[in-house]
């Protein structure tokens, strides 16, 4: 008799465990509105900066600098429809060095400006 059977995927260890990526992504919204360096997150995990960035882009196919931008753009949308403070203000709560560094993110990102979503 024939036995089929489901190839099952090897188990690589590379990236992060799901406790691990819990555990960055939990400091990075904590910490948005902070300087976030490849070198702090990669601290909070006891990883060298190149690994980390290596096994989180594994983790979500995103890399950490870009999965920070996401964050702080989401925020600041979030943030323009649910209060009245001025566009600048917002774009240093979440993190942003400038409103127009906010601004050019959030339209690459979104496709809009963040005058337009207010």
């Amino acid at each position: 008799m024939l036995t089929i059977t489901t190839p099952t995927l090897e188990f690589k260890n590379r990236g992060l465990t799901r406790t691990q990526l819990q555990q960055v992504l939990d400091y990075i919204h904590t910490h948005l509105d902070r300087d976030l360096s490849l070198v702090e997150l990669a601290e909070t995990l006891n990883l060298s900066p190149t690994y980390f960035a290596s096994a989180f882009k594994q983790a979500i196919e995103i890399s950490p600098h870009q999965y920070v931008i996401q964050q702080r753009v989401e925020r600041a949308k979030l943030m323009l429809s649910k209060t009245d403070l001025a566009i600048a203000d917002i774009a240093l709560q979440v993190g942003f060095s400038s409103q127009s560094h906010l601004t050019q993110q959030f339209k690459r990102i979104t496709g809009m400006t963040p005058k337009q979503i207010r």
